[in-house]
């Protein structure tokens, strides 16, 4: 093998390979959803939670606490998420794409203080304060927790999040030895901010609906 196919992929052979093969479809399915996301498609959904199905057994099995735990809100989260995209605010729409209320940032910080300390917690009771990683790891738990619920919620700044958290992802997970993850977060990013200027563009054109 190259230098740099081992240096990208050689962590992988200490893996299962049906770990492996999970891992790439996950990330396929993960790509899916984002990609729905930026078309604003209500598959977003169904295509994210097989994603992070695989990944919640994945990262339990490598002992990855904190991105399980991302995943597991992915999930729960996504429940709701495709209940409120497919409810009718009025006898004709939707639940459009609107931008964040005073009402709603409130509550994303309490979400985002609220993460990092119930990381924290979980990470001191199985003594996972070992790494750097891991104190990086509270940090995008939060960031991605935000932009989860404000995806759900169908709010245009959950893209911030997601192009944050996504960014700081791409050398994490490269770090931790998940090759095909990094790549995936750096997709993501990409897609994340083409996204945002399509959410963008279609805001702009859409009539703002008074939302609580």
């Amino acid at each position: 093998m190259s230098p740099i196919f081992d240096f990208l992929f050689g962590q992988y052979n200490d893996y299962e390979t049906h770990h492996t093969v999970l891992e790439i479809i996950a990330v396929v399915f993960g790509l899916l959803s984002v990609w729905f996301a930026k078309q604003n498609h209500i598959l977003v959904y169904p295509t994210g939670m097989i994603s992070t199905a695989i990944f919640v057994y994945l990262l339990f099995q490598w002992g990855l606490l904190g991105d399980m735990m991302i995943n597991g809100y992915y999930f729960i989260v996504s429940v709701y998420g495709w209940y409120v995209w497919t409810r009718k605010v009025d006898n004709e729409n939707y639940t459009p794409i609107s931008v964040t209320t005073l009402k709603e940032k409130k509550i994303s910080l309490f979400i985002f203080i609220a993460t990092l300390i119930f990381v924290y917690i979980v990470y001191f009771t199985f003594d996972k304060w070992t790494s750097w990683t891991a104190y990086v790891d509270t940090l995008t738990t939060a960031i991605f927790f935000v932009g989860m619920w404000l995806m759900a919620k169908r709010k245009i700044e959950n893209w911030i999040y997601w192009i944050i958290g996504d960014i700081i992802s791409v050398p994490l997970y490269f770090y931790k030895g998940l090759t095909f993850t990094s790549l995936q977060y750096l997709i993501f990013t990409i897609i994340a901010i083409f996204g945002y200027f399509a959410w963008r563009k279609h805001l702009n054109k859409t009539p703002q609906m008074s939302l609580k």
